[in-house]
């Protein structure tokens, strides 16, 4: 799932939550140290028991619960009784931010580079930029192979969009209207700046022979890097 579609997926999630019984159910749940009934959360909640059965039923669709199948007395073979469903907390984080923000991705790369510089000896900072220069060529790897300069740079715009940069056309060139590690940009510009720009190369080098030309270009209110679109 690519960075816009996740970024819907949880925001349909977390729009799920705005009913309050429905809220109140998902907070049931997750306090529960083992997965519970429809008619457990029903009764703890106080609401009919078809009612909380709608509601968990539409947090699992969302991705907030996930389900199992048990006998709640714990016995086995004739005269066990019937299985019920049973709710538990997912096992995935959601996290929606607007703008589009990518700390979790710096996060990672961050550790990377550390644990590679360990034991190769190189410094954190090559490290990072070539952890972010890879990233960026697997995602573009990941798609055809364009057909020339034009296409290169449409495919680009695609990808970085899809990842939270918010490419606009500007004359000639592509300016990135978001910048994902903003934060961090704030606090070490050059270390954030270089990531970004090895990341977006990343990305046009796995686009060769067509890809476009990134150059770190920093404006006010945008993202250091500009494209534009190659020979």
């Amino acid at each position: 799932m690519d960075g816009m579609d996740s970024f819907a997926h949880n925001a349909a999630g977390i729009g799920a939550l705005a009913d309050p019984v429905r809220h109140r159910l998902y907070q049931f749940v997750c306090a529960q140290p083992a997965p519970v009934s429809r008619d457990q959360a029903a009764d703890a909640v106080g609401i009919a028991h078809h009612q909380a059965k709608f509601h968990l039923d539409r947090l699992t669709a969302e991705g907030l619960l996930e389900t199992d199948y048990a006998r709640l007395t714990g016995r086995s073979g004739p005269g066990a009784g019937r299985t019920s469903k049973l709710y538990r907390r997912a096992g995935r984080d959601i996290a929606v931010s607007l703008p589009h923000r990518e700390y979790e991705l710096a996060g990672r790369l961050m550790a990377t580079a550390i644990a590679e510089s360990a034991s190769t000896g190189q410094p954190v900072v090559e490290r990072l930029n070539q952890a972010a220069r890879d990233y960026g060529q697997r995602i573009g790897t990941a798609e055809r192979p364009p057909a020339d300069a034009a296409a290169a740079l449409e495919l680009t715009v695609r990808i970085l969009r899809n990842h939270g940069y918010e490419p606009r056309h500007c004359d000639d060139e592509v300016q990135l209207a978001n910048c994902p590690f903003h934060a961090l940009a704030q606090e070490q510009t050059e270390l954030a700046c270089n990531m970004n720009h090895a990341l977006v190369s990343g990305v046009a080098d796995a686009l060769a022979p067509h890809g476009p030309d990134a150059r770190l270009c920093p404006g006010p209110d945008r993202c250091c890097v500009v494209l534009k679109r190659g020979d």
